[in-house]
């Protein structure tokens, strides 16, 4: 047998090694039979697990020391927009401008010299919060940076940005933006697009402005991945192509990462469309369906947009809003074209998941996957975030056998703000995760990253106490829609493997299964609620490589 120091890096020290053996390690998984007081030996063979055993073990081969860890399986995180996170840490990053006057110094710090019909992006400002300002910036506030120049600015949610004059008169050009409802569109008090735009709109000029190349794409996605790795996450389904504009040129970047040796994580890529004409393109360039691809990076979803969000009161509600008695939020589409882009995605076998946060949405995406000729249950068919329901609507969702994604760390900032959003009735069928599972509907765990927590235990922790970072509100928020423990692995494991078709090889420590796994500082079961977020990974393997191991 030959013993490895489980500080040192096993993955350079076992190339050409396929056999190998974790010992002395806890294992914890959501309905695994391993018990959590006795310890075990985990072998593995090239990308998958062969083996698990009593420890210690006996045999001969490699052998690594666990130090009596917890073993259980990496983190699958199923809604995310990963290169524009990367973004995020390559580019202007404004989310600690504080005020205006900071963010105009941390552009100029940025660029340099700023001149005529240049191009500024930035991303994450949050000018709510600006000392200097009693009102949200507008495209003449921009004339203050460089009145000639080309500027793009992102909220920090993703679901607002402001431009300049120069790119509005762009944007003006732009005959399908025609298409995008007004609701999505800021107009002054003379009726002229002010430069504010939310939800769609932001994608659509995402879309047409910001297209990155293929070499910008890859250095971005390659300063993320070590922050993935370092909290466990080892598969993502990621919604990047409003940051790159091609599919085929996104795919292509991610593909040349795997080649390259560059990418330590499975990737499911999906598809953001605007219209119908967007799929037939799709369907007609691409030979490619979801669940095709390479090892490590398949196609994922068609991506649609139903509504907005519940802060901006775009999110589409079957009530008015509490707080603002005059909206109730648009439809991006009417039931038609959903359900002609549903049933034409699914005869091309393509996935759908639909974003719909608002209660009239889901009714619309559920109505449009209640079709026979949506094969929801066989295509496995998604919503993302259903933030907002109603017994009618779990019903119907069980019953057409859709998946549900939801981001329990958007709890943290809006467990306070429901009733400003939603009917008094309705509040306790906001976020109703337990509600769900016990409606037979399948759920998973996500992030949402970079909106929500990238940490994983921190997802898990908010789902179990219903509760922010400084455990309020005590007791937790609707408290009987929290998850247990084990519901809140399995939907940040397991469950994200099925919408790959890939429940026989991922989410588990088990005999098949790729060598997905993390180490834990402490076991799960054996945490307070309050205390699951402070859990740390001190390891992260994917497909049977080192990926993390956390320093002294």
């Amino acid at each position: 047998m030959m013993f490895l120091h489980p500080e040192t890096d096993a993955g350079n020290l076992l190339k050409g090694v396929t056999k190998m053996i974790i010992d002395n390690v806890r294992i914890y998984q959501p309905s695994g039979e391993e018990k959590p007081e006795e310890l075990y030996a985990v072998e593995f063979e090239g990308e998958y697990i062969k083996a698990v055993y009593p420890s210690p073990y006996q045999g001969e081969g490699p052998v690594i020391d666990g130090e009596s860890r917890v073993l259980a399986p990496g983190f699958n995180d199923s809604h995310m927009h990963l290169l524009r996170y990367g973004l995020l840490v390559k580019e202007l990053d404004l989310r600690e401008a504080d005020s205006f006057k900071e963010m105009k110094e941390m552009i100029q710090k940025h660029y340099g010299v700023l001149e005529e019909g240049q191009w500024i992006f930035g991303k994450g400002f949050n000018d709510a919060g600006f000392e200097d300002l009693e009102r949200p910036l507008t495209a003449k506030d921009l004339n203050d940076i460089q009145v000639n120049a080309y500027i793009y600015l992102i909220h920090e949610d993703g679901h607002e940005c402001v431009i300049s004059e120069n790119a509005l008169d762009l944007l003006k050009e732009e005959k399908e933006f025609s298409r995008i409802p007004e609701s999505f569109k800021e107009r002054d008090t003379s009726g002229q697009m002010n430069g504010r735009f939310k939800d769609t709109a932001v994608h659509f000029i995402n879309h047409r402005f910001w297209g990155r190349d293929k070499e910008e794409a890859k250095n971005a996605i390659k300063a993320a991945l070590p922050r993935l790795s370092s909290y466990g996450i080892t598969s993502v389904h990621t919604d990047d192509r409003s940051f790159i504009g091609s599919f085929a040129r996104l795919y292509e970047a991610y593909t040349d990462l795997e080649q390259e040796g560059n990418l330590p994580i499975d990737v499911q890529l999906h598809h953001y469309v605007f219209h119908k004409d967007d799929i037939t393109e799709f369907v007609e360039k691409e030979t490619m369906r979801t669940g095709d691809g390479t090892a490590s990076v398949t196609v994922g979803a068609v991506k649609l947009f139903l509504d907005g969000t519940q802060r901006l009161h775009t999110a589409s509600m079957r009530n008015p809003y509490p707080d603002e008695p005059s909206k109730s939020g648009p439809l991006i589409y009417n039931q038609k074209e959903v359900n002609e882009m549903v049933r034409y995605a699914a005869q091309n076998q393509m996935q759908v998941a639909m974003h719909a946060i608002g209660d009239r949405a889901v009714e619309q995406a559920v109505t449009a996957l209640e079709q026979e000729e949506a094969c929801t249950k066989d295509l496995r068919h998604r919503l993302i975030h259903a933030q907002t329901l109603a017994p009618d609507l779990i019903e119907r969702i069980s019953a057409s056998h859709a998946y549900v994604e939801t981001q329990p760390s958007f709890l943290l900032g809006e467990w306070d703000k429901k009733e400003k959003w939603v009917p008094e009735e309705l509040v306790p069928f906001s976020d109703p995760y337990k509600s769900m599972k016990k409606a037979g509907i399948p759920l998973t765990l996500s992030s949402d990253l970079p909106i929500g927590s990238i940490n994983p235990m921190v997802t898990v922790g908010t789902a179990v106490t219903r509760q922010d970072l400084e455990d309020q509100p005590e007791g937790g928020w609707m408290p009987g829609e929290k998850l247990t423990v084990d519901e809140s692995f399995y939907g940040m494991g397991h469950a994200p493997a099925y919408l790959e078709f890939k429940e026989y090889r991922k989410g588990k420590v088990s005999p098949g299964y790729q060598a997905d796994f993390v180490l834990l500082d402490q076991h799960p079961l054996e945490s307070p609620p309050g205390r699951l977020k402070d859990i740390k990974v001190t390891e992260t393997w994917h497909k049977g490589i080192q990926t993390y191991a956390e320093s002294e």
